[in-house]
């Protein structure tokens, strides 16, 4: 199986769950920090290899953010840039409110944003 990639999170239940077996990148910091994170890492020439939008619950409503990148940059990655770019551009103009939810709430979030990347295992390793 090969690891040739980094999750970049700011999702404890990612980094509990994966970072025995991958490389974990976490942060204590907002969804929209993981974005730029993100892009710090994509024009180092690291490609990505997950959509950073990926999943059907809005960025201003979730605080829970994990991307994979490629872990060996090679060149620059002009779709990556871009896609990142619109993506940070996207987030920036949402009102966040997800520091509004109870407990339990943010438990469902980490898990949604933890099957999301995991999903994406499979295909990342048999490369």
């Amino acid at each position: 199986m090969r690891k040739d990639f980094i999750i970049i999170t700011n999702n404890p239940l990612v980094k509990d769950r994966l970072g025995q077996e991958y490389e974990v990148d976490f942060a204590e910091i907002s969804y929209e920090e993981v974005l730029k994170k993100v892009r710090n890492f994509v024009y180092n020439k690291h490609e990505l290899l997950t959509h950073p939008l990926s999943g059907s619950v809005k960025p201003n409503e979730t605080p829970y953010k994990s991307v994979m990148v490629a872990k060996n940059p090679d060149r620059y990655h002009m779709e990556s840039m871009e896609i990142i770019d619109r993506a940070i551009a996207s987030v920036s103009k949402f009102e966040f409110k997800s520091d509004k939810y109870a407990e339990d709430v943010y438990e469902d979030f980490r898990y949604i944003d933890y099957t999301l990347i995991s999903s994406a295992l499979p295909s990342a390793t048999a490369w």
